[in-house]
Protein backbone atom coordinates (compact mmCIF):
# COMPACT_ATOMS: atom_id res chain seq x y z
CA UNK A 1 0.00 0.00 0.00
CA UNK A 2 2.68 2.42 0.46
CA UNK A 3 4.03 1.56 -2.79
CA UNK A 4 1.00 2.97 -4.11
CA UNK A 5 0.91 6.32 -2.83
CA UNK A 6 4.36 7.08 -4.22
CA UNK A 7 3.13 6.44 -7.54
CA UNK A 8 0.26 8.81 -7.02
CA UNK A 9 2.80 11.25 -5.76
CA UNK A 10 4.62 11.00 -8.49
CA UNK A 11 1.89 11.46 -10.56
CA UNK A 12 0.90 14.79 -8.83
CA UNK A 13 4.43 16.13 -9.37
CA UNK A 14 4.53 15.24 -13.01
CA UNK A 15 1.70 16.52 -14.11
CA UNK A 16 2.06 20.00 -11.73
CA UNK A 17 5.25 20.37 -14.12
CA UNK A 18 3.43 19.85 -17.29
CA UNK A 19 0.78 22.62 -16.66
CA UNK A 20 3.54 24.70 -15.75
CA UNK A 21 5.44 24.67 -19.02
CA UNK A 22 6.42 27.50 -20.98
CA UNK A 23 7.25 28.26 -24.58
CA UNK A 24 10.84 29.72 -24.89
CA UNK A 25 11.02 32.29 -27.34
CA UNK A 26 14.27 33.32 -29.01
CA UNK A 27 15.30 36.59 -28.43
CA UNK A 28 15.85 38.25 -31.38
CA UNK A 29 17.84 41.70 -31.43
CA UNK A 30 16.20 44.46 -33.18
CA UNK A 31 17.85 46.77 -34.73
CA UNK A 32 18.86 49.91 -33.66
CA UNK A 33 17.44 52.00 -36.50
CA UNK A 34 16.65 51.02 -40.06
CA UNK A 35 17.34 52.87 -43.16
CA UNK A 36 13.93 54.14 -45.30
CA UNK A 37 13.64 52.30 -48.44
CA UNK A 38 14.66 55.15 -50.31
CA UNK A 39 17.86 55.45 -49.09
CA UNK A 40 18.68 51.88 -49.85
CA UNK A 41 17.73 51.50 -53.19
CA UNK A 42 21.05 53.11 -54.33
CA UNK A 43 22.56 50.87 -52.17
CA UNK A 44 21.10 47.43 -53.41
CA UNK A 45 21.62 48.43 -57.44
CA UNK A 46 25.12 49.26 -56.49
CA UNK A 47 25.99 45.90 -54.66
CA UNK A 48 23.92 44.35 -57.43
CA UNK A 49 26.45 45.65 -60.46
CA UNK A 50 29.53 45.02 -58.25
CA UNK A 51 28.08 41.29 -57.98
CA UNK A 52 28.15 41.07 -61.88
CA UNK A 53 31.05 42.76 -61.97
CA UNK A 54 32.63 40.51 -60.19
CA UNK A 55 31.38 37.46 -61.67
CA UNK A 56 32.44 38.48 -64.98
CA UNK A 57 35.76 39.25 -63.85
CA UNK A 58 36.13 35.72 -62.65
CA UNK A 59 34.66 34.30 -65.51
CA UNK A 60 38.04 35.94 -67.11
CA UNK A 61 40.59 34.88 -64.43
CA UNK A 62 39.09 31.02 -65.27
CA UNK A 63 39.51 31.79 -68.74
CA UNK A 64 43.08 32.74 -68.15
CA UNK A 65 44.25 29.95 -65.91
CA UNK A 66 46.80 27.89 -68.12
CA UNK A 67 45.46 24.47 -65.82
CA UNK A 68 41.80 25.57 -68.24
CA UNK A 69 43.88 25.47 -71.09
CA UNK A 70 42.93 22.36 -73.53
CA UNK A 71 45.99 22.93 -75.48
CA UNK A 72 48.71 22.47 -72.86
CA UNK A 73 51.38 20.17 -72.92
CA UNK A 74 51.76 17.92 -69.99
CA UNK A 75 55.52 17.47 -70.61
CA UNK A 76 56.32 21.10 -70.33
CA UNK A 77 60.14 22.11 -70.47
CA UNK A 78 60.90 22.93 -66.55
CA UNK A 79 60.86 26.81 -67.34
CA UNK A 80 57.56 26.52 -69.17
CA UNK A 81 55.90 24.42 -66.25
CA UNK A 82 57.25 26.95 -63.31
CA UNK A 83 55.44 29.70 -65.46
CA UNK A 84 51.73 27.59 -65.51
CA UNK A 85 52.53 26.87 -61.72
CA UNK A 86 52.50 30.31 -60.93
CA UNK A 87 50.14 31.66 -63.70
CA UNK A 88 47.79 29.31 -62.42
CA UNK A 89 48.70 30.33 -58.50
CA UNK A 90 47.90 33.91 -59.49
CA UNK A 91 44.52 32.97 -60.77
CA UNK A 92 43.60 31.00 -58.19
CA UNK A 93 44.20 33.74 -55.45
CA UNK A 94 42.32 36.05 -57.72
CA UNK A 95 39.82 33.91 -57.57
CA UNK A 96 39.86 33.44 -54.02
CA UNK A 97 39.62 37.08 -53.53
CA UNK A 98 36.96 37.39 -55.96
CA UNK A 99 34.66 35.18 -54.18
CA UNK A 100 35.41 36.10 -50.65
CA UNK A 101 34.18 39.92 -52.05
CA UNK A 102 30.91 37.86 -53.54
CA UNK A 103 30.29 36.37 -50.10
CA UNK A 104 30.66 39.26 -48.42
CA UNK A 105 28.29 41.31 -50.82
CA UNK A 106 25.54 38.92 -50.68
CA UNK A 107 25.45 38.99 -46.74
CA UNK A 108 25.27 42.47 -46.82
CA UNK A 109 22.43 42.20 -49.30
CA UNK A 110 20.76 39.59 -46.80
CA UNK A 111 20.81 41.85 -44.00
CA UNK A 112 19.35 44.43 -45.94
CA UNK A 113 16.42 42.44 -46.78
CA UNK A 114 16.20 41.25 -43.17
CA UNK A 115 16.29 45.11 -41.94
CA UNK A 116 19.53 44.66 -40.45
CA UNK A 117 21.19 46.72 -42.71
CA UNK A 118 23.99 49.43 -40.61
CA UNK A 119 23.87 47.76 -37.07
CA UNK A 120 26.77 45.44 -36.07
CA UNK A 121 26.73 42.00 -35.97
CA UNK A 122 28.87 41.59 -32.77
CA UNK A 123 26.70 44.53 -30.10
CA UNK A 124 23.95 46.26 -32.57
CA UNK A 125 25.21 49.20 -32.75
CA UNK A 126 24.60 51.03 -35.40
CA UNK A 127 27.79 51.14 -37.63
CA UNK A 128 28.66 55.38 -38.63
CA UNK A 129 27.74 56.06 -41.78
CA UNK A 130 30.78 58.07 -43.11
CA UNK A 131 32.12 53.48 -42.54
CA UNK A 132 29.15 52.59 -44.58
CA UNK A 133 29.76 55.51 -47.49
CA UNK A 134 33.53 54.23 -48.02
CA UNK A 135 32.73 50.76 -47.40
CA UNK A 136 29.30 49.12 -47.88
CA UNK A 137 30.03 45.69 -46.77
CA UNK A 138 31.07 46.68 -43.24
CA UNK A 139 29.54 44.44 -40.58
CA UNK A 140 30.99 45.77 -37.29
CA UNK A 141 31.13 49.16 -35.82
CA UNK A 142 35.19 50.63 -35.63
CA UNK A 143 34.99 49.45 -32.12
CA UNK A 144 34.39 46.13 -32.65
CA UNK A 145 36.47 45.63 -35.66
CA UNK A 146 39.58 46.86 -33.69
CA UNK A 147 39.17 44.21 -30.76
CA UNK A 148 38.84 41.47 -33.98
CA UNK A 149 41.91 42.74 -35.62
CA UNK A 150 43.94 42.75 -32.01
CA UNK A 151 42.47 39.47 -31.39
CA UNK A 152 43.62 38.30 -34.73
CA UNK A 153 47.20 39.58 -34.07
CA UNK A 154 47.32 37.61 -30.69
CA UNK A 155 46.61 34.30 -32.48
CA UNK A 156 49.45 34.81 -34.76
Amino acid sequence: MAKRIKKTKLKRRVSKKQTKVKKIQPKVKKPAISFPANVLQPLVKYLKKEEKRLGKADKELEANDPFKDPNRVDDNAGDADVAEQIDHERVSAGRMEIMKALVEIRKTMTRVKLGHYGTCTSCSKMIDTDRLAINPTAELCIKCEIKEEAGQKKRA
